[in-house]
């Protein structure tokens, strides 16, 4: 089997790229790929200096490369509208949106509208986000919309209804669990619905493995070890699955990028497969309606 990396990507001028989290890690290495390709990338970030210094380095390497910042604190509906807001003034036409950005086992906090952080920043934060940008989308042939998930998705992964903010009994594995879970019940929702209006846009998820990059300071110890390093790869490597999922021409929407390897923790982008509890329908049509009100982001597809 050829293995798929960034040398497969399409030539990308013409489109424009909205990448959440592009400063560091695993979007960083999304948005410099595309860019090198000849995309207009739009690095979506919280800290506008570290954005700043990722869109200089991206410049230094492709001299070419159109890069652009817009600030986005996707723990703040109230921020995610005004960049949104922004994001259409500045772009009628988006080709990509990649909902990258996350937090992954931080004690428990709470983003600006009160959300548990993990839940409101790597679902909700996307799902307003992607809800705001989605008729300049679906403007576009061929657009898509890829979202990052994680195999957190299978670990003591739950949506607790009766408690999305882990009120009760918070645990930093479970409540990641939760936000991964939801961010592939968002992807086949969202696709569903795409499909029923007829639309020509996709949705698609990705997950990078295990991947050297800064979301994973909050780990425990045990997991950070200089040995424990033999089961992940590099961010350039798990970045990978984005890109497949953003660029190759035989993706579809509702298909599941990983790396190849093992457990799905290494290796080079191939389809994966995600748990089964990711494609309970009902599951996702209730998420759908209590993020739509949560949020006060409701998707208009005809």
């Amino acid at each position: 089997m050829a293995k798929w990396t960034t040398a497969d990507i399409p030539d990308q001028t013409g489109r424009t790229a909205i990448v959440t989290g592009a400063n560091s890690g695993l979007g960083f290495e999304t948005a410099a790929a595309l860019a090198a390709e000849g995309a207009r990338v739009v690095l979506a970030v919280r800290d506008l200096d570290r954005g700043r210094a990722a869109a200089e380095r991206i410049v230094a390497a492709t001299p070419a490369a159109r890069v652009e910042l817009q600030r986005l604190d996707l723990g703040a509906l109230a921020d995610v509208r005004a960049a949104a807001e922004e994001i259409r003034a500045a772009h009628p036409r988006i080709d990509l949106l990649v909902n990258n950005a996350g937090v992954m086992y931080p004690p428990k906090q709470q983003t600006a509208d009160g959300f548990e952080l993990q839940f409101g920043t790597n679902h909700l934060g996307h799902f307003a986000l992607t809800g705001l940008l989605l008729e300049h989308l679906l403007s576009v042939p061929g657009s898509r919309v890829v979202t990052i998930s994680s195999v957190g998705h299978r670990l003591r992964a739950a949506i607790h209804f009766d408690d999305l903010n882990l009120d009760r009994k918070y645990t930093r594995m479970e409540a990641y669990g939760q936000s991964k879970l939801a961010n592939l019940l968002f992807t086949y929702e969202l696709q569903r619905r795409l499909t029923a209006a007829g639309q020509d846009a996709a949705a698609l998820a990705a997950h990078p493995g295990g991947s050297n990059t800064e979301l994973g300071r909050h780990l425990p110890a045990v997991i950070r070890v200089p040995g424990m390093r033999l089961l992940s790869q590099s961010a350039a490597m798990g970045a990978l699955p984005t890109l497949r999922a953003a660029t190759d021409p035989a993706a579809r929407g509702g298909q599941y990028y990983g790396p190849g390897g093992p457990g799905g923790l290494r290796g080079y982008p191939v389809l994966a497969e995600s748990s089964k509890q990711s494609h309970d329908t009902e599951i996702a049509r209730r998420l759908w309606e209590v993020s739509e009100e949560l949020t006060g982001v409701s998707y208009s597809l005809s």
